[in-house]
């Protein structure tokens, strides 16, 4: 009888033990997947109606009518204009993205972070180099250092 109890309790252990390591493998891939999507995707400031349209993983952005600059991780742009600054380089650690973005004429270029603060609330803050400046109504409007944005579907 000791025996059998012995091979039920180790068999329990194996048992147990293995089920922990599913569930925690689990954890880590749904949470691998979220994060997968934290930095894709349409991002939208109506207070200045500038938007963010961003895939800092694939990076297979194109910008409507600039295809001569390929494929990117994303640009930010004003509604109805056609100029924009576009992100050349991005480095994600967690939920923030380091980028590297310069405006389209290549004349001038910036360093910000994107933040990501939950599930649709995002935070841009200028860190280094240029301001970024949109055509708003004829004249060249400059934006704030930190801006949120939501993300909306498109």
């Amino acid at each position: 009888m000791k025996e059998t109890n012995g091979r039920y309790i180790s068999s329990t252990f194996r048992l147990l033990s293995l089920l922990f390591i599913l569930l925690f493998s689990a954890q880590t891939v749904c949470a691998q997947l979220a994060d997968s999507t934290a930095f894709k995707g349409y991002l939208l400031n109506k207070e200045y109606n500038v938007y963010l349209r961003i895939n800092f993983y694939d990076r297979n952005i194109i910008v409507s009518g600039q295809e001569v600059f390929g494929e990117l991780p994303g640009y930010i742009a004003k509604e109805g204009s056609s100029y924009c600054w576009m992100v050349t380089d991005v480095t994600i650690d967690g939920n923030k993205a380091e980028m590297e973005m310069v405006n389209d004429f290549g004349s001038e270029d910036l360093t910000a972070t994107l933040t990501q603060e939950n599930d649709s609330t995002y935070t841009l803050k200028h860190r280094s180099g240029a301001t970024i400046k949109l055509p708003n109504n004829g004249k060249w409007q400059k934006l704030p250092s930190t801006m949120t944005f939501k993300k909306v579907r498109r």
